[in-house]
């Protein structure tokens, strides 16, 4: 999700939850994502996702931003819209995990811990590097838009 402010772009981030990203910050930032289910479409996954991860519906038309690979292999294609939430109000769906690793103890963590909207620069600096070159995207999206 993307807004302006006094004529200023802003992105919406994600912050992983769970134990591993508690303590991690520049890098670890993300656009809301997750995996594609058999026979959906990875539009319909992004709205999904982004439902998921913030409890925030996604309206109207998707911007396509196309795909990056992150360093593990994974592939992310991603979507970007015009919107506007209070970040602090988000609501993540949940997972359950072992921790500490084969301690016998299962515990319940947030997908995403926060979210924060982010100008630009700023969100280039604290998402996930392979996936910087979506804000590139949609900066020139929407200055091919204006």
């Amino acid at each position: 999700m993307y807004r302006r402010r006094e004529g200023a772009l802003e992105v919406l981030l994600v912050h992983p939850g769970g134990p591993f990203w508690s303590n991690k910050d520049l890098g670890a930032w993300t656009i809301p994502k997750g995996e594609v289910a058999e026979g959906e479409d990875e539009e319909a996954t992004a709205r999904r996702e982004f439902q998921e991860e913030t409890g925030l519906q996604p309206q109207g038309t998707l911007l396509p931003l196309g795909s990056v690979k992150q360093k593990g292999g994974k592939v992310v294609h991603a979507w970007a819209f015009e919107g506007d939430a209070d970040a602090a109000a988000i609501q993540s769906n949940t997972y359950r995990v072992e921790w500490p690793p084969r301690s016998g103890q299962w515990r319940t963590f947030p997908e995403v811990d926060r979210a924060e909207w982010f100008p630009p620069d700023e969100a280039r600096r604290r998402i996930n590097p392979a996936q910087a070159g979506l804000i590139d995207t949609l900066e020139r999206a929407l200055a091919g838009a204006s």
